[in-house]
């Protein structure tokens, strides 16, 4: 539905657009709309790695939603960072694993929201190479000492042994990490209510449900601010261009700005 509803809008647009060349209704409601198209036309040109993320998590979630699922099920347990796939291959495992949304692409809105807004104005404070290595570091390092606690508790007895064949997919703990990166360089009000807000997504579960899998979030959080804060030391944020245009096009009757 989510990915529907964009590519609707995105059609949708391009239809007023052209009928802009023959109706007078149809232009002045292209004027009206250009400057909010404009601005979310370079929003996303700002944010190149968290948008090129989105498109690809968002891509595979259409594989899943329109696939058999005995199909994805063994597709996810393939590409998951569950201690089997780290044993056999850890470096496919931790890359593929990444670019999976879990519960067959379940929450699919609630990302594409989130790395769209808070991930994508911290990319255009921190710059994409940094950003990089942020939800790199969230998913990767936040996997492994996911994967260690794992394998102790199984030889704690504390798990059973069919957690280590479990599906664990990792769009969510780069999710995680790169929010606590953007809470890292927010200010007053703000910074408290996204500590809170990461404190309720993040914290909050370890404490009531206690799952490995909800320890594996706070993991990916912790390394993601971790990455930050080595990251910053490593120069200043950056000033972020204003939202300009990108492009300027045209009618056949009278010019507009996409």
């Amino acid at each position: 539905m989510t990915v529907g509803l964009g590519l609707g809008l995105v059609v949708a647009w391009y239809v007023l657009r052209g009928l802009g060349r023959r109706w007078g209704w149809a232009r002045r409601c292209v004027r009206v709309l250009s400057p909010w198209t404009a601005r979310l036309h370079a929003w996303v040109l700002s944010a190149p790695i968290t948008f090129t993320y989105i498109a690809v998590f968002t891509a595979s979630t259409v594989v899943q939603r329109t696939s058999p699922p005995r199909l994805i099920d063994l597709l996810t347990k393939l590409n998951s960072t569950n201690l089997l796939r780290l044993g056999d291959d850890p470096l496919e495992a931790l890359l593929t694993s990444a670019f999976w949304v879990a519960d067959h692409g379940s929450g699919l809105a609630g990302y594409v929201v989130v790395f769209g807004t808070l991930v994508a104005w911290a990319e255009r404070r921190y710059g994409s190479p940094r950003m990089l290595l942020i939800g790199a570091s969230g998913h990767v390092f936040g996997s492994l000492l996911t994967a260690a606690v794992e394998k102790g508790a199984i030889e704690a007895g504390r798990l059973p042994d069919r957690i280590a064949f479990a599906t664990d997919v990792g769009v969510s703990y780069v999710e995680v990490g790169s929010c606590a990166a953007a809470v890292l360089i927010m200010s007053g009000w703000i910074r408290l209510a996204g500590a809170a807000v990461m404190f309720v997504s993040v914290g909050l579960p370890v404490i009531v449900d206690h799952t490995i899998w909800d320890f594996g979030h706070l993991f990916a959080t912790l390394c993601g601010l971790t990455a930050a804060v080595l990251l910053r030391m490593v120069g200043p944020l950056r000033k972020p261009a204003p939202l300009r245009t990108p492009l300027v096009v045209s009618t056949a009757a009278d010019p507009v700005d996409l």
